[in-house]
């Protein structure tokens, strides 16, 4: 039985996965183990460590109330990265997939979890070098982080459009605003949470799939909604991992501020219908961003994700005044009315030069700030 840990609502931090980079042709580099060896010489007490594949990285911050705070500590972070990187010669990047990488070049991180993903999926794992940003939040127990995790489907769409920055992949346009989705889709366990009511039957559902040997933990569920029951939080995973930190903690405090507006109306319940439309939705975020279109399968309205989005931070105002992200929201809503996305940017820098090598120095220094 899985218990869950009971944590401060709205409490929030994230995680960020990062590229790394070779300064020569800007491909994917197996640097992750020189990195953490040199960081690991430093006293810093942040959360770095290894991802699946030795050209990834992955940060996360500390537990916060205030995406100020969380700022701070990601660019204290990014310091001390972009330090340990610069003396190894390495890059460090944003964005949810490397432009021109191809899979079968990646190798895999030598940790027994890993092995054991590589052993289960084979390929699939090498092509799982992609990268995302995955926002959490705080509930006082599992009843309502089975609500919130339902509640917050319906808008998988605006993460999705407003995060995506993966357009290339494998040296190609997907013409998709995020490809990186489409990799995880591969895995049986990716998709949506079933929908159950409360911890109680999440737990049935739970123990059925360990007694079928399908999952052992929590970790096996590859949703793009899941609940962390050791963190006390419900997580989101659908994000790219943006070009800059400063787009990350926009993200995390618009998820801060729905789920306060979640957890405040009472009014608002979960419902089945929400998942007959929600892979069409997911799917129209991926391939056309905030030009896609989501279906409400409540009244059959269809109005541009953009739009949604627009209506929703209008309608999150008081809240986000309550909470103190209205800065937050303001910088989302500017990039959203301005069409700004880190996929637009990615599709510029490459018209520009027309070398993808040459993109990802520019992503790259773009998140190395100094």
């Amino acid at each position: 039985m899985l218990e869950f840990t009971s944590s401060t609502p709205l409490t929030m931090g994230v995680e960020l996965e990062l590229q790394i980079v070779n300064r020569r042709d800007y491909n994917l580099t197996r640097g992750s183990s020189d990195l953490l060896v040199l960081l690991d010489k430093q006293k810093h007490g942040y959360d770095i460590k290894p991802e699946i594949t030795e050209s990834m990285i992955e940060i996360a911050t500390s537990v916060h109330t205030k995406h100020e705070e969380m700022l701070a500590e990601l660019s204290a972070m990014r310091k001390l990265l972009v330090s340990a990187a610069d003396k190894l010669n390495l890059g460090l990047a944003g964005g949810g997939a490397h432009p021109f990488q191809h899979w079968e070049d990646q190798r895999i991180f030598p940790a027994e979890r890993y092995r054991l993903v590589s052993e289960l999926y084979g390929y699939l794992a090498k092509q799982f070098t992609v990268y995302g940003q995955h926002i959490h939040i705080g509930c006082a127990n599992g009843d309502e982080a089975v609500r919130l995790a339902h509640l917050l489907a319906r808008y998988i769409p605006h993460f999705i459009a407003m995060s995506a920055s993966s357009p290339f992949y494998q040296g190609v346009d997907t013409t998709f605003q995020s490809s990186r989705l489409t990799s995880i889709n591969a895995f049986p366990l990716s998709g949506y949470m079933p929908f159950v009511t409360d911890w109680d039957a999440f737990n049935t559902y739970f123990e059925k799939m360990a007694r079928l040997g399908i999952v052992a933990s929590m970790k096996d569920f590859y949703w793009d909604i899941r609940p962390k029951p050791e963190y006390g939080t419900v997580e989101i995973r659908v994000c790219d991992t943006p070009l800059t930190i400063e787009t990350a903690v926009a993200l995390g405090a618009y998820a801060q501020t729905l789920s306060k507006y979640f957890f405040e109306d009472r009014s608002l319940t979960p419902s089945q219908d929400t998942y007959l439309t929600y892979s069409y939705n997911r799917f129209q975020a991926c391939r056309f961003g905030m030009a896609g279109i989501l279906i409400n399968p409540a009244n059959g309205e269809q109005p541009p994700i953009r739009d949604d989005i627009l209506q929703t931070f209008d309608l999150l105002a008081d809240t986000a005044k309550e909470l103190g992200t209205t800065e937050a929201i303001i910088f989302l809503r500017k990039r959203v009315l301005a069409s700004q996305t880190d996929a637009g940017w990615v599709r510029t820098r490459f018209q520009e030069s027309g070398s993808l090598s040459d993109v990802v120095r520019q992503q790259s220094e773009l998140w190395m700030v100094r």
